[in-house]
């Protein structure tokens, strides 16, 4: 046959590449910047100014600084955007590297359209772009993981369809027979997130005008899809496209070939087969049904045995080639990558255990976990590919091994400084949250107590960081120099012989998955299938079934004041901090009744869309907070903090009380939930909406004035200097915060509790 000459395009990879090294810079600092303000949370007050007389501040003058920043830089925001940041910037950026660069390799072909490539790279990073600029204006869902708004989402579904017609029409037309098991995950990537993200963020826009909307599912039912997508946004980005990079480049860089098909084959089907149904385990002892928590727990235990099939399948690759890890660095990152794999999906199952589950959820132990992955497993794996792919795209040596090597450290320094503290903290935390007196009261009744504990392991968590994000530069500066040393070639000669045309039908003494790898349509189906089992098994039911959140007709809906201060607290991501969800635990009711004792029931959450359950206790719960404290109180702290609660790591948010409260969309607001969700607003609630609102401000405000005559004294000399432009404290987005903070778990006010044992 005759042999066909083409050209591998190694210009879309370069760009890719450099998008990688770029944002995760971008990502390890906002990182850095996120755990340096869990223990200086003045941060923001040091930069723009503050009317603290204790805090240095490189600003003179008053608050009006950070007024100004109207929250940019608030905790809430720095870190969703330090997590989209790292998943969809940095760790998407490096697959899509990696996969176009292996992709042509593979399949012995170039890209189906370099039109399509480079649509792909720019929507992305437009995308990337994008979800900074709105995340920073407090723009967002507060969805973990999924956090931008419906029209980032509609470019995300855009720019993913777009890669996928590139990969499998690069797949269509390829001169390899049988596709190599890096391809099957990609394919297994792209059809999951697909599934994943359209699913998940389905929302209804308040108004095609506008940013805001609405998640179509609600309470319990959007926590299960929540996390369905939380976890296999795990499973399907950070997990399955890396192992297919892991497939190619570890194989490539010992020079050895992969050390097990057969293991290759059970790795992949059982691994997209099981991932799908583990995402409950997230909810453990939340208000989620039951059944639905147990099928988690037993499906995430079951995950040990793919993962660690795959772990094992890489580490058994460099059988005969470890002499070859002392002496090269991109091997020693693959090497401690593929162990952060092993050692995370093993720690993952335990902690799905209600056992561990107890002790560990809403913790730093989760926080530590995570960071096993994302800092061993994905970092390191994308800069074992960089320093893989620069010298051979480039045609010279790396500039520096040594230089290599000193990154490696600090990164493996970095892990571990990172790790090791947040385990301490975690298991800290846990312990002392519900630890008991002989007398039945709690030991640490005070909430800052269990914070204040933890504060030097937030402090060598930062030094971590430093390491870890030190390695990072050194690698751009022996990046920098290995390319002026070298000579990047855009395209790179090829030639293979046409495949054959012997038709899809399986032959004869054909081995079943032999067919399915020479027959991508089959395998897309397979894959396909295989990922949608678990989803349909858990979700379908959850959703279609009126029962599976039983009706609590104490339940009412949100006022409009409240609604909008639900939409405020969403602004400036406070569930990143705050859960909403009192376990059935004696320690967790007993420390969060507040005047209103009852653990969590999945018919209280029936009109959050989305629900705020949270998955990390920094500050304490707040489902039950209404009633718990004057509104005077909540006026002050979140003013400051500090004020009320000597020691806090809160931030401040004084622009609350500064911002006039936009109502203009409140009864767009109120008729959207009425028409599209069935939220049960009569016609006349809708249509006095400003009057109820009215009305309920002016009680929070006399309230205030009421308990705290220093707040009216500064008002009305406020009102006083500002004249004719003067705002009332009524008309201001501190008294809708109030307002909602004041309303959550006031619609359950029975005493009578029984709990599950926390023994």
């Amino acid at each position: 046959m005759e042999t066909q000459k083409f050209n591998y395009d190694n210009n879309i990879v370069r760009a890719f590449l450099y998008a990688t090294i770029a944002f995760g810079l971008v990502g390890f600092l906002l990182g850095l910047t996120a755990a340096l303000m869990l223990f200086y949370p003045e941060l923001p007050e040091f930069l723009f100014g503050t009317d603290d007389t204790t805090i240095k501040s490189l600003v003179s003058g008053n608050i009006q600084g950070l007024i100004n920043t109207q929250g940019a830089l608030g905790f809430g925001r720095i870190r969703m955007l330090h997590t989209s940041a790292v998943i969809f910037a940095f760790v998407c950026n490096s697959f899509f590297c990696g996969a176009y660069y292996s992709m042509q390799r593979l399949l012995k072909t170039r890209m189906y359209s370099d039109t399509l490539s480079w649509i792909h790279f720019w929507t992305w990073q437009i995308m990337i772009v994008s979800v900074v600029i709105t995340f920073l204006m407090g723009i967002n869902t507060s969805k973990e993981y999924a956090e931008h708004e419906w029209p980032i989402d509609i470019l995300i579904t855009i720019s993913w369809v777009i890669f996928g017609i590139n990969m499998f029409g690069t797949i269509a037309k390829r001169r390899v027979r049988h596709l190599y098991v890096a391809i099957w995950f990609y394919m297994g990537t792209w059809l999951a997130v697909a599934m994943l993200h359209i699913f998940n963020n389905l929302e209804v826009p308040l108004s095609f005008t506008t940013w805001k909307s609405y998640s179509i599912y609600a309470g319990a039912k959007d926590a299960l899809v929540q996390w369905w997508y939380g976890h296999n946004a795990v499973a399907f980005v950070l997990t399955t496209p890396v192992l297919g990079l892991m497939y190619y480049f570890l194989p490539k860089a010992a020079d050895r070939p992969v050390f097990s098909y057969k293991l290759s084959i059970i790795h992949f089907w059982s691994l997209i087969f099981v991932y799908l149904w583990a995402g409950p385990h997230h909810l453990q002892y939340t208000a989620l049904p039951a059944w639905a928590q147990a099928v988690g727990t037993g499906f995430s235990i079951m995950l040990i045995a793919p993962s660690w099939g795959g772990m094992l399948n890489g580490l058994l690759t460099l059988r005969g080639a470890w002499d070859k890890v002392r002496e090269n660095p991109i091997l020693k990152f693959f090497v401690v990558a593929v162990t952060c794999y092993g050692m995370a999906t093993f720690e993952g199952p335990l902690l799905a255990t209600k056992s561990l589950n107890k002790i560990g959820h809403y913790t730093d132990w989760v926080i530590g976990h995570v960071h096993i992955g994302a800092l061993g497993w994905n970092g390191f794996m994308a800069f074992g590919i960089v320093y893989y792919l620069i010298p051979v795209m480039w045609r010279t040596q790396l500039w520096s091994r040594k230089l290599a090597n000193w990154h490696f450290w600090l990164g493996t320094l970095g892990i571990i400084f990172y790790a090791v503290p947040m385990y301490i903290s975690g298991f800290t935390q846990g312990l002392m949250w519900k630890q008991f007196n002989p007398d039945g009261t709690l030991v640490w009744k005070n909430w800052l107590d269990t914070v204040t504990a933890i504060i030097p392991y937030y402090k060598m968590r930062f030094l971590g960081g430093l390491f870890y994000i030190s390695g990072a530069v050194l690698m751009v500066v022996n990046v920098i120099k290995t390319v002026r040393a070298g000579s990047f070639q855009k395209n790179v000669p090829a030639e293979a012989p046409a495949l054959a045309n012997i038709g899809s039908a399986r032959k004869e003494g054909e081995g079943i998955h032999l067919w399915i790898e020479r027959t991508p349509r089959v395998m897309a189906i397979l894959a396909f299938i295989t990922v949608a089992i678990g989803g349909l098994v858990e979700i379908i039911p959850t959703l279609t079934l009126k029962q599976s959140v039983p009706t609590i007709t104490a339940v009412k809906p949100y006022s409009p004041l409240e609604l909008e201060g639900r939409d405020l607290y969403i602004r400036e991501g406070c569930n990143a901090c705050h859960s909403q969800m009192i376990r059935p635990f004696r320690d967790e009711i007993v420390r969060f009744e507040g005047k209103n004792g009852q653990y969590s029931k999945a018919g209280e959450f029936v009109y959050d869309r989305p629900f705020l359950w949270g998955s990390k206790r920094t500050g304490p719960d707040l489902q039950r907070e209404g009633g718990r404290n004057p509104d005077s109180w909540h006026f002050k702290h979140m003013y400051n903090p500090r004020i009320t609660s000597a020691g806090s790591i809160m931030p401040r948010f004084p622009w609350l009380i500064s911002n006039t409260l936009d109502r203009t969309k409140t009864v767009d607001k109120m008729k959207l939930m009425k028409n599209y969700f069935d939220v049960p607003y009569s016609k006349a609630e809708i249509d006095s909406a400003n009057q109820w609102a009215d009305n309920q401000a002016n009680g929070i405000v006399k309230r205030i004035y009421s308990e705290a005559k220093d707040v009216k004294d500064q008002v009305e000399k406020d009102r006083a200097a500002k004249g004719a432009s003067f705002v009332p404290l009524e008309k201001r987005e501190i008294v809708a915060m109030i307002a909602y903070l004041q309303r959550l778990g006031t619609d359950i006010k029975t005493t009578q509790i029984q709990t599950a044992s926390a023994e």
